[in-house]
């Protein structure tokens, strides 16, 4: 036997997680509805290779209450196929700042985790975007108590400060603290690939038994050696995605990642193809029913300009969004002041990746993961645009951002720079070493009184409580159901923009609308009333929403004091509203179009 084929039997196996979250996360603003994750989540079964897949998590569930749906509902929907096969299903959580963007009371954390433990989700992925082991470690603890598996993460990130000795430390204490597994979370694949093997090796020597897995995203291309890197070293388990949602700035093909594997001798499970095909097709469906349109092209590409940014990928579409929104604002200024201008939106992308490198040690060198990253790229911006203004560097940062610089997020890697810390001190400003839950008190008991007062139900396994303390705002959208209404009426506006954009006129588009919907007129001449409303102004109801056959759809004042109805006929969605509230209408006016059930796509 050839010394290589004995090297290929002694190589571990490695093991593969599907992050179908993620993948859409990376890719746009919205995650794919019930039931669509039901379609699909027996096909990624029957493909047969996964171990693991990511089933919610990040913003997850708060996307599901701005598209006016029960997160708990796609939750429970999605879990439960992989549950029944076998396979491990995991979360992504933010640590202190759980399934949002700020910090999250105690008790509400440690609900989350019996919540989603009930839900069918077996082991949460707990990062913290500065790598502080104190909000960290309670999260442990509180997954352990809900008998979710806590894996444990480290951002990683590219600096002098972030060695491999810092991150194997950090390990060292979450292992002890009770972490089950370790999780490298190359958020932005800036990770080098010879640095994350090494890591890995480290880790291992010492804690042999802990269970590693690699997140990396494509977005730089360092990806496919990073993942050879880590194997070799002696990770278990990587994150992997699947087309059309695979590469660009989001994460390397199960296919690709396979080969490159059984090829270097590891075993891995084969994959059925024609599965393979079914959940791809099935995925591009989704994106072409609605999803494609809350997504940015820009994800699909690659970027080698990450690495000297690195800012993650997932973020590029929004930074990019942010840049065109200043680009004129920012060139008028210094036309105005008889400064040289920015020729292109690329050349202003190089200043902010060259400011976000002036800015990112100066604050301590956070790394670049949510909040974080966008908190970074914003100093940055609000740089260039006071610098435009001959304003001085580090004077436009709110309260989020002095919050991540004072300490209540946590610890920061790095020393702040003494010219922040002397801002800090002109603004009466105080640093802080204290734990940061400190800062946010238990709030249950809030939500639970609110919730008896309005007779909302806490839910199974008390979920509806768990989201309404999470998710204040948008669950109150949610149940009041103008988060439906706005989210059908984006559609609608996305779906017009796209016509737009292929060159249809207004005019047209309305034509087209009209052609597939049919009009509701007026059938007596009077005044228009919408609704009757007496706590506001009576409003019309919202683009895209629907109407069940023969539902109430306005009222009719006629001439001789009558309060006519007029009704839908058949149900349908709203796809134009013609009339304005208390107008005068004649007998056979359009008063707005409706696209029927059958007809609507």
């Amino acid at each position: 036997m050839t010394v290589s084929a004995k090297n290929q039997i002694m190589k571990k196996e490695i093991k593969f997680s599907l992050v179908y979250r993620d993948m859409f996360q990376s890719s746009g603003k919205f995650q794919p509805l019930a039931e669509q994750l039901e379609k699909i989540a027996p096909v990624i079964v029957d493909m047969g290779c996964f171990a693991r897949v990511e089933t919610n998590g990040g913003a997850f569930e708060q996307v599901n209450l701005m598209a006016g749906e029960n997160p708990n509902k796609a939750v429970r929907s999605f879990t439960k196929c992989f549950n029944e096969a076998g396979i491990q299903t995991h979360m992504l959580d933010r640590a202190l700042n759980a399934l949002r963007m700020f910090p999250v009371p105690a008790d509400v954390r440690r609900l989350m985790y019996k919540v989603k433990k009930a839900q069918g989700t077996d082991i949460t992925r707990i990062f913290c975007g500065l790598n502080d082991v104190r909000n960290i470690i309670p999260s442990i603890k509180y997954a352990l108590e809900a008998g979710m598996i806590p894996q444990a993460t480290l951002c990683i990130t590219s600096s002098p400060i972030h060695t491999v000795e810092y991150y194997s430390n950090i390990a060292d204490i979450l292992i002890a603290e009770g972490a089950a597994e370790i999780c490298l979370k190359d958020m932005a694949g800036i990770g080098r690939p010879s640095f994350l093997g090494k890591l890995v090796k480290s880790i291992k020597e010492k804690h042999p038994d802990t269970i590693i897995q690699y997140h990396g995203h494509s977005g730089p291309g360092l990806s496919m050696a990073s993942i050879l890197e880590v194997c070799e070293n002696g990770c278990d388990i990587i994150d992997t995605a699947i087309e059309p949602l695979s590469w660009g700035k989001v994460h390397p093909d199960i296919i690709s990642v396979q080969a490159m594997l059984k090829d270097a001798g590891f075993k891995v499970a084969e994959i059925n193809m024609n599965a393979y095909m079914k959940a791809r097709s099935l995925t591009q469906e989704f994106i072409d029913e609605w999803l494609g349109y809350f997504m940015d092209n820009s994800n699909k590409l690659m970027s080698s300009l990450l690495l000297t940014s690195g800012l993650p990928g997932g973020m590029m579409g929004s930074m990019m969004s942010d840049l065109a929104g200043v680009y004129k604002g920012i060139n008028g200024i210094l036309q105005s002041k008889g400064k040289p201008t920015y020729n292109s939106l690329d050349d202003l992308m190089v200043e902010l990746f060259n400011e976000v490198a002036y800015v990112w040690p100066r604050v301590g060198y956070p790394p670049l993961v949510t909040p974080f990253s966008q908190y970074v790229k914003n100093i940055a911006l609000m740089n260039l645009l006071s610098s435009a203004q001959d304003e001085p560097r580090f004077s436009r940062m709110d309260e989020s951002m002095w919050g991540m610089i004072l300490g209540k997020s946590g610890k920061l890697p790095g020393e702040v720079a003494p010219e922040i810390v002397e801002l800090a001190k002109e603004k009466g400003y105080e640093f802080t070493t204290a734990d940061p839950q400190s800062f946010y008190p238990d709030a249950l008991d809030k939500y639970i009184k609110e919730m008896e007062e309005l007779g909302w139900e806490r839910g199974e396994d008390d979920e509806e409580l768990f989201e309404f303390a999470m998710h204040d705002r948008q669950y109150r959208d949610y149940k009041s159901g103008v988060a439906k209404e706005r989210f059908l009426a984006d559609i609608e506006k996305a779906k017009d923009g796209e016509m737009a954009k292929k060159g249809i006129s207004l005019e047209e588009i309305k034509a087209i609308k009209h052609a597939k919907a049919e009009p509701i007129a007026a059938p007596e001449k009077g005044q228009l009333l919408w609704e009757v409303s007496y706590d506001g102004a009576s409003v019309p109801p919202a683009i895209g929403k629907h109407f069940d056959a023969d539902e109430q759809f306005c009222t009719i004042i006629t001439p001789w004091g009558e309060l006519q109805p007029i009704s839908t006929g058949l149900g349908g969605r709203v796809v134009e509203i013609c009339a304005t509230q208390g107008q005068q209408v004649r007998r056979g006016d359009i008063i707005a179009y409706i696209q029927r059930d059958n007809l609507f796509d």
